[in-house]
């Protein structure tokens, strides 16, 4: 064999590697990805249903049912409500109409969002912006009039 077929050959198989290294990290990072949707994005369909995404919004007041580790509750946008199940040991911030973002998946019914991890807000100021913006937007749908 020749140096230039051999140099040739070195060049295809370092390209197959690095075509197939980034095919890798770039299936790792879409398996990864997590987006964010709101109970009224979810009621209305727009959220993956094979698929973990996070729903932010407020917990409901009256909504929480424990039963030992397992917790059930209401993720609401003041516009529609998704019911949450959790298992396992919710955060110390965790409360009735405070601020939740939980992660998971829906179940097959597509009523029922089954979470792996609840976040509760950090401070008494802080909401997720793309909580507060569903709030927000449920507030304007509610009253007919313009936030400022």
């Amino acid at each position: 064999m020749k140096a230039r077929h051999k140099r040739f050959a070195l060049i295809i198989g370092a390209l197959a590697v690095i075509g197939t290294a980034a095919a890798l990290v770039l299936n790792a990072f879409e398996e990864n990805l997590v987006f964010f949707f709101t109970p009224s994005q979810v009621v209305s369909g727009e959220a993956p249903k094979n698929r973990a995404f996070r729903i932010g919004g407020m917990v409901k007041e009256g909504s929480v049912q424990r039963d030992g580790v397992n917790v059930r509750f209401v993720v609401t946008d003041t516009a529609h409500d998704v019911p949450v199940t959790y298992t396992g040991i919710l955060p110390d911030l965790f409360r009735e109409g405070k601020g939740v973002v939980a992660q998971g998946k829906l179940e097959d019914s597509g009523t029922l969002f089954k979470a792996s991890e609840v976040l509760a807000k950090h401070d008494e100021n802080y909401m997720p912006p793309e909580a507060q913006h569903a709030l927000d937007q449920a507030a304007v749908e509610r009253t007919g009039k313009t936030l400022k």
